[in-house]
Order: structure tokens, then sequence, then C-alpha cells
């Protein structure tokens, strides 16, 4: 007993994670044992279904399968599955439930064209659970006797005879895993006739595991297409038969936001109705519940299908998406913190938290249930969403699973259990909570495990269950974060927070505290001072602020080692001591400013100790004061004012921005020699000079390059320079005479952006466009020319980039949002 009562905290915790990981194994046992009991249910009180059909029995494709907007993916279709090449090849369709894959591939499957072009059209639905057996016997549906002893082999032998030397197309319709394609490819002859197999899936990971480089992603459908679908199954036409009711067809169309399975379900629901505006208009208000209603219980289904599919860690992270404000894009590094302060992220030996749940991320949107919003231009996933008619089905299954209680859509209903979490949705606009009565929410809280608050004003209540806080987002300066009890506080922030209302000196009460977000009401001429209790807070993973000083630790403070803490962002002015340094030896990302500083204190920031963070991955640098010498040393750069300000990059670089400073372009080779470097991202003023003249070896990994504001002339660069280049921005470069032509001939530049550069400049990209298509190579040049020095470049690029932002935006160009603090 005593060993026990002497166990460390480490040990217990390892204890706990293996009954955690125990309890999730049976659970995700009895699921599986409760889904084989349900079908069995259901085989015995269903009439069976014919797994497949071939060539004698074709899928229907009547009203329900009519291709209203798929025009040109059909076409696209036909082409890719008559396309000259011998060889058997396979066409995969991926898209999430309900995007209208299988109507497609039905649509393709009937067409004439194809008719005539195979010999033998066979289709068969694969789906979570199949026998390969009953599909092998559905592909042999040729009118002969079937024996039931019949071995697989046999069964499969005789499919290879029937397809043997002729022209083929077989659809898997409904692909879960790569499991059936393995057992049944073996019977496809490869006849080299341009045989083909088609196949519909939601998970990309099939596509991978096939090997296919080339697969048909199907995409929302956009607002004349979504118009065109819903007119079909409404009115039975392509065009509105009521014109009353057009306006407002069409905002119930948009509040679908392009998924064809939303649209045909809505549509459906009012081509039944007596078409009176009125009724059309509570419809609107409400279009997802609708189309996910019990009564229509098809659109509800097929979407489900992918949670159930889900493994047991992955369905609470996708379920808390669900507490997203519609149509809301979420930052990736919010809601990785989010869900590692909710405890969703199972630990893994040698992989930081953070790494696992951006893995998690991949998977969801890799099985089509999260939609991307914005990548980086390393690829890695910056903003995402989730489709709204998915969002309903969230709160459906939180309801069901006793798993959380969101209030703006459920406050109406009785607390009848003991709900693991409580979620409030607030009003942002007015800042309080809709239609709640708070004493009454506030006793059904008493029985809940864990209170998620995502909020407002309800943090004016002092209620005991507070203590059981996880999450809290504090929405628009309400006040009150001292009601908080913080012992149990996770992940916390303060968006537009008065800095006066937050209690520094209950600060070290938040040990567990793993994540802090505040966006203080300041500027930089007037920056807050954090309190130096967050050198005594060990548990931290990331904080972010704006426009905040963050003192040294003092003498008094011990040594705590942050050795969690990977984000630090939104500094002014951080000092990089060593014994600073020592404090945070796994940060991975530090955005930091340094401004109004004075010349006889510039040495004390001591960013040479830069280079000692030896896991950073990415650094944003604004300087603002100072104009930047060379150096005879290429291993770090002078900041020369008075006194010196030397400063030094670690080889683990990644990703860096700078800004301010004047560097000379020769000096430009202390950047170019760090070997880990992808993104270069160099804001106004960051160097200066007319010409800039790249070495041979430098910039070895750079994938893409950002010059912005610049007063660049000259820039004398090969192929060579920057071997694997992807994209490269210019934006602001008025006094630029051309783009290196030789920039043209790197062959991983996929892109060239220009933003308000000098016209000589953007005709010289221009011109690398055109001579790369006629090389046959894909390189896109996107060029946007108006004079810079019209738009004040050099006095105002605030408003220079928020204007630029919004062009790019308008073209339906992508452009990553610069994190510096001007």
């Amino acid at each position: 007993m005593k060993d026990n009562l002497q166990a460390t905290p480490s040990s217990f915790c390892e204890d706990i994670d293996k009954v955690i990981t125990k309890i999730d194994s049976i659970t995700q046992e009895l699921m599986m044992i409760k889904e084989d009991w349900s079908s069995d249910i259901q085989k015995q009180n269903a009439v069976p279904l014919q797994p497949a059909s071939s060539s004698t029995a074709l899928p229907s494709t009547g009203k329900d399968s009519t291709m209203v907007g798929f025009d040109e993916r059909l076409l696209h279709i036909i082409d890719e599955l008559t396309k000259d090449e011998s060889n058997l090849r396979i066409l995969p369709i991926v898209g999430m439930g309900g995007i209208g894959k299988t109507t497609l591939a039905q649509n393709a499957f009937n067409h004439p064209y194809i008719a005539n072009h195979f010999d033998e059209r066979i289709w068969c639905t694969i789906s979570q659970k199949y026998n390969v057996q009953e599909i092998l016997q559905g592909l042999l549906n040729d009118g002969k006797v079937q024996e039931n002893n019949e071995t697989l082999a046999k069964l499969g032998e005789r499919l290879h005879k029937k397809l043997f030397g002729r022209r083929y197309l077989i659809v898997m319709d409904d692909m879960w895993n790569i499991k059936a394609w393995d057992e049944l490819s073996l019977f496809f002859p490869n006849n080299g006739n341009r045989s083909r197999v088609m196949m519909t899936t939601r998970m990309s990971e099939v596509v991978v595991s096939l090997g296919c480089h080339d697969p048909y992603l199907m995409s929302l459908l956009n607002e004349e297409e979504s118009w065109n679908l819903f007119c079909e199954k409404a009115f039975g036409q392509k065009e509105c038969s009521y014109p009353e009711l057009e306006e407002i067809g069409k905002e119930i169309t948009k509040a679908c936001r392009g998924l064809p399975l939303g649209i045909v379900a809505i549509a459906g629901l009012l081509a039944n109705s007596n078409m009176q505006q009125q009724y059309w208009e509570s419809i609107a208000e409400n279009v997802n519940s609708f189309a996910n209603s019990q009564d229509n219980d098809h659109c509800l289904n097929i979407l489900s299908l992918s949670y159930n599919y889900l493994p047991l860690h992955l369905k609470a992270c996708f379920l808390y998406m669900s507490v997203l404000l519609e149509d809301y894009q979420i930052k990736v590094s919010e809601l990785v913190q989010i869900w590692i302060g909710e405890g969703f992220i199972k630990s893994v030996r040698g992989k930081i938290l953070e790494d696992i749940a951006n893995g998690y991320l991949e998977d969801l949107v890799a099985r089509n249930l999260i939609l991307i919003g914005e990548r980086t231009v390393c690829g890695e996933i910056r903003s995402c969403s989730i489709h709204d008619l998915l969002r309903d089905l969230c709160l459906r299954e939180f309801d069901k699973k006793h798993f959380v209680r969101n209030l703006k859509v459920r406050w109406d209903i009785r607390w009848k259990y003991l709900y693991r979490k409580v979620c409030f949705m607030c009003c942002e606009s007015e800042n309080r909570l809709v239609n709640i009565d708070l004493p009454k929410v506030f006793v059904g809280m008493l029985s809940a495990s864990v209170v998620s608050i995502s909020i407002c004003d309800a943090y004016r209540f002092e209620y005991p269950n507070f203590a059981k806080l996880r999450l809290a987002k504090l929405m628009d300066d309400c006040g009150g974060a001292e009601m908080l009890e913080p012992t149990k506080l996770r992940c916390l922030f303060l968006k537009d927070y008065s800095y006066s209302g937050f209690q520094s000196s209950s600060l070290h009460l938040l040990w567990n505290l793993k994540s802090l977000f505040v966006e203080l009401s300041n500027n930089r001429d007037s920056p807050s001072v954090l309190p130096t209790e967050i050198w005594e807070m060990p548990q931290l993973r990331c904080l972010k602020f704006r426009n905040a000083l963050l003192p040294d630790p003092t003498a008094t403070q011990g040594s705590t080692i942050l050795e969690n803490l990977h984000t630090l962002s939104g500094i002014l002015n951080f000092r990089c001591t060593k014994e600073v340094v020592e404090r945070i030896p796994n940060l991975k990302k530090l955005e930091v400013e340094y401004y109004s500083i004075k010349s006889e204190k510039c040495s004390g920031y001591c960013l040479e100790n830069l280079a000692y963070l030896h896991k950073l991955a990415s650094l944003t640098l604004s300087i603002t004061t100072f104009t930047w010498k060379r150096l005879p040393s290429y291993e770090m750069l002078d900041l020369g004012a008075g006194d010196h300000m030397y400063i030094a990059f670690p080889d683990s670089l990644k990703e860096l921005h700078l800004g301010g400073g004047r560097i000379p372009w020769e000096n430009v080779t202390v950047i170019g020699s760090l070997p880990n470097l992808e993104v270069l991202k160099l804001w106004f003023n960051t160097f200066d000079g007319p010409e800039w003249n790249p070495e041979e070896g430098q910039f070895s990994r750079l994938k893409a390059l950002y010059i912005c504001g610049s007063d660049l002339v000259w820039w004398r660069a090969e192929s060579t320079h920057f071997p694997n280049l992807e994209t490269l921005f210019l934006i602001g470069m008025a006094h630029l005479k051309e783009v290196p032509s030789e920039i043209g001939d790197i062959a991983t530049l996929r892109s060239i952006y220009l933003e308000r550069c000098s016209e000589s400049a953007t005709l010289s990209a221009k011109q690398i466009e055109a001579e790369q298509h006629s090389n046959g190579n894909e390189l896109e040049v996107h060029a946007h020319w108006r004079n810079p020095q019209r738009w004040g470049l050099t006095l105002y690029p605030v408003l220079f980039l928020v204007r630029l932002t919004r062009a790019l935006d308008h073209e339906g160009i992508s452009f990553p949002k610069q994190k510096f603090l001007y």
C-alpha cells in the first residue's frame, strides 16, 4: 500500500493512460458488436439487395439521378474513361458524402458513348461491410446457375475468363478501404485494350494506397450550379416557376453551401409544398435542420456513414467542430490547442501533442469531413471549417451521446442526463447568451462533469461548477474573468480584453493552463506588461499576445523550465538572454517586434542567442528602428546604432519573416546558408540597395520567396540559385526592371504572383509564362499592375497591405496573411 501511495505523478499518469487506452479498446469492441448485431437484424427484416449488377441490369438513372450542374464534370469523366491509354487504368472519384460521386459515376456509366465504347460494363457497390463472394457472384450475373459452395478461387477464375480479351468498365461504388480492391483486382485482367475501373470513395487514403496521381476530386457546386439543381428538383425545370419565390429560393440554395445532397433534400421537401412564401421563409430560417430532419432520414443516413466509420479517437475531435458558428473558419493553431485543452489528443511517446493533433486533422480532411479553408505555402492547413449539414449532424450526435449541450441550439430542452460537457454559444454582436434562463442553466451545470464555455456574460455568474472549467473563450471585453475558478482551466482566450481586468496576482493559480491567447485593447505605443508569473507555469504550450511586453524572470522565481512551450508570439522588445533561452528549449515558433529601442540599450536584447533555440522552425522578426550593417562573417548580422546588436539564426529554421532594417543585399547570404529554410518573407524595407546578385549553393531548400516593398532594380538570378523554388511573390516592386528569365527554368516553379510592380517587371513575367507554356510546362503567372507610388507604399504600408489582400481575394487568389505588427 505504501508503495502505491508513494508512486510518482509521472507513473500515475502512465497508469491512467493505460486505463484510458483499455477503455477505448473495450468501447470500440462494443461498438463493433452493436453494428454487427444491427446489421444481422436488418438482413433478417429486409429483402436482400443484389451487391452488383452487370450490363444486363444497369444502375438506374431516373429523375433522382439527373446530372443538373454536372455537365462539365460528366464530360471530364467520359474523356478520362476513353483516353487512348492501352493499359488497365483506375479512375477514383473522391469527395465528401452527398457531393454527388455516385450520381456522376452512374451518369457516366449509362452514357450512350460509354455504352458503345466498352464491351462489358459492370457495377458493384462495396460499402463499409461487404462480402467478396457475394460481390463476385453479382459480377458474374450471366444467367448461369450459381453454386453456393463455389470457392472464391473458382468464382474469380470464372470472372477472369468472362473479362479476358474484352474491353470492360467496372465501377466499384462506395469504397471505404483498399482491402476490397486487393481482394477483387486479382481477377481483373489487363488486356491492353483500354479497360477501366472507376471508383467512388470518401476516403483520400484509398487513392494514396492505389498509387493514383490524378484522381477526380469532387468540389462543391457554385451558386449558379446550385440554383440550376434546385430549380430542377423543386420545379421540374431549369427556371423558377414562381417569381415571388426566386429570392428566398436562392437564399435557401446558398445556405446549402453547394452540397448536392442538401440541395436535393430541401428542394424535394419544397416541391411537395403549397409554394407559399411564408412557408419557404420558415424553411430558410433553418435549412440544415430541415434537410437532416427525421422525415428526410435519407440525407442524415448518408452523412452518418462517415461519422460511424470514424475511429474512436477522431470522433470527439470531429464532434467538437459543431461548437463553431456556421460558416466559421477557425485557425488550425487555435483548434489544435482547443483539442489538447479538452483532452482529446492521446500522447504518443516521442511526439509532441501538436503534431499528433495535426495528424488527426489531416485524417479528418482525408475522410472529407472537414473543409480546408487555406493552406500555407508549404502545404500545411492554416484554417478549416465544417459543412453546415455535417455540423447539424454533430449536434444531433452530441445529444445522443450526452456529450455536450449546445445551449444556443438546444436551450429549451430539459437537462435529462449528466452531460459530459456544457458549451455556451453566444451572440458575438450583442455579447450575450440568447434566450437562455441562466439560473436553470447553472443548476443543470452542477451535474456536468466538464463545463466548456465559449462565450461572454455567463462569467458574471459565480457558481462552484466553474472549478471544472477546461476551456474558456472570452469575447469582446466581457469582463468578469476574475470570476473564474482557475485551477482546472486548460485553454483561455481573451479577445479585445482590457488588461486591467485580468488579475495577474491569481495567474499562478492557473497551474493546469496549456494555452493562453490574449488580444489586448492597446497599441505598440502603450504596451501592456505581462506578469512574470508566466515563467512559473510549466504546463504552458502556446502563448499568443498582441503588443505585450514579457519581462525577464525574476531572481526569486527559481529556474522553472517551460519544456512544453512551443509557440510565443506578439511580444515587443523580447530579451533573448541566455537565461531566457535556456527556459524555453523546445520553442518552435517565435514572433517578436523591436520597437522604439534606445540605441544605447540595443545590445541587451541578445538576439545572437536565437541560434541556441535548436528546435525553432518559424521566426517572425520585425525591427523598425535601426539600419543593419554588413559583417565580414556570414554567421550573424549586425544591427548598428551606437552600441552593436547582433542576430544569429538556428539551422533548424524552416520559415523566416523579416521586416524593416534595410539590410544590404550582399548580406542575404547569412539567410541563404540556412540549410532547412523553406519559406522566406521579406517585407517592407528589409533589404536595401538597387542590385541583388545571389550566390551559388544558397537557398537549397527554399520553396516560397516573398519580396514586398523593396527598392530593388536589378535582380540577377539564375535557376540554380533557387533550385527548389515553387512559388514567387513580388509585391510593390516599383523599380524592378524585370523578373529574371532564368527563374522560369526552375523545374519546381508552379506560380509567380506580381502585385503593384513595375510594368516592365509584369511584362517580363508574362513573357516567362509564355515561354514555359511553349515548352509544355504549367507555370502560372498572376499579375495585377498598378503604380505602387500612387498607393503611398512607402508612407502607408498598412493601407497598402489591406488593399492588396482584398484585391487578391477578389481575384480568387489565396494570399497568406503577413504577421508583422506595422
